[in-house]
């Protein structure tokens, strides 16, 4: 058994880079960029109004201003503003020449024959400066970002219609043990529902990597065998659940090994999820997880996002949250890392959810994060702070 720090470390750094594919920015939701976003522009394009009103000189603001235009949004302005005018304008729109501020409407009173009076205390130029926001040739999204929907608004403001990502893991899940059955079917004596494919597909997504279901294997060595080998030629990584504990038909270790897969460790000292299993391929990283499905779920988040990530060359880090404890808590075994779901009250302080251990995934949907609490360390304190990990 191994610490689970070590676990990671050698975890990560058995990462390889995806590579590189082109698409479309309006399919490049949640991939990672891999290239940076140039701007083709400067932002604004030109000087703008920020609010509606009147493009004026500011030494005129004593004074009625003739109006001479009014310019919309999207129109060029025709006239130069001089002594004593101004033009009404629009938010958005572009500054005339001449003009240094605009008035508010809400600042301005509308005289007879076209004309307007500055009625209110000057306080800024409500103009947007050319440029003020990116310059052409600036880099306004660095390789290594999630495009979120906030990106898209950006690559799109630039014209980067095309954008270069980093290729998705293309990622096995294989579920082991004759005792489980699709969630569709209605489960008889000794038989479970299998969670854990459903489950491990959905993070996958979430993490940005590509899953295929390899389905359920039996507990037949052979079946098992050929079903690895195959994930394994097909595959950048490959996730088993079940079948590496210690029991007669935990044989997943032993198939790994005649699969071609080094085993690099085959224990952590983590709670839950102590018979976590990692090896390497010449074609695929694979996994071997527990089967109780919170072990799967948190082993997933801990081992493998970080290695989803790293392999397409993202700058992921977990959310953590430094809240103190709202009530003091005891483990009876300290000699491995413990993991225990938790939610966070309307004060900002963290309790255990109500959790009956590895099998128990009702527990985790009402768990707001994670916290690791160390080797050796029996009590958390109230009011102790802890590092609460978003899940």
């Amino acid at each position: 058994m191994i610490p689970f720090e070590k676990a990671y470390d050698i975890v990560i750094s058995s990462g390889f880079r995806t590579g590189n594919e082109v698409i479309s920015y309006n399919d490049s939701l949640n991939r990672i960029l891999a290239v940076d976003v140039v701007s083709d522009m400067n932002m604004p394009p030109f000087d703008k109004s920020t609010v509606d009103g009147f493009a004026c000189r500011k030494v005129d603001l004593e004074s009625d201003l003739v109006i001479i235009e009014t310019i919309p949004a999207g129109k060029w302005p025709d006239k130069t503003v001089g002594i004593r005018q101004c033009s009404r304008i629009m938010t958005g729109a572009a500054i005339p020449s001449g003009a240094d501020c605009v008035i508010m409407v809400e600042d301005a009173e509308i005289l007879h024959s076209e004309k307007v009076r500055f009625k209110g205390n000057f306080i800024r130029e409500n103009i947007a400066i050319k440029g003020e926001d990116v310059q052409k040739g600036d880099i306004v999204l660095k390789a290594g970002k999630q495009i979120r929907p906030q990106e898209i608004a950006v690559i799109a403001s630039v014209g980067h219609v095309s954008v270069t990502v980093s290729k998705m893991p293309e990622v096995a899940i294989i579920s082991s043990g004759s005792e489980l059955v699709d969630p569709s079917q209605i489960p008889g004596l000794s038989q479970i529902r299998n969670s854990n494919a459903s489950q491990l597909m959905a993070q996958l997504k979430t993490a940005g990597a590509t899953g295929k279901d390899y389905g359920i294997a039996k507990d037949d060595e052979d079946e098992t065998l050929s079903l690895v080998s195959r994930a394994i030629t097909e595959n950048d990584i490959v996730i088993i659940t079940g079948g590496v504990s210690m029991g007669d038909f935990d044989f997943v270790p032993s198939v790994l090994e005649k699969a071609g897969v080094k085993i690099i460790f085959t224990r952590v000292a983590v709670q839950p999820g102590k018979p976590t299993t990692f090896g390497l391929h010449s074609k695929a990283i694979v996994f071997g997880l527990p089967g109780n499905p919170v072990s799967a779920f948190i082993q997933f988040e801990l081992l493998i996002r970080p290695l989803i990530a790293k392999m397409m060359g993202h700058d992921w880090q977990p959310v953590i949250w430094n809240l103190p404890m709202n009530e003091k808590f005891t483990r009876r075994s300290v000699e491995r890392m413990m993991i225990i779901p938790v939610i966070v009250n309307n004060k900002g302080c963290v309790s255990p959810v109500d959790y009956h251990g590895s099998a128990h995934i009702s527990a985790i949907p009402g768990a707001h994060g994670i916290i690791a609490i160390p080797v050796g360390k029996k009590v958390l304190e109230e009011g102790e702070i802890v590092s609460v990990r978003q899940i």
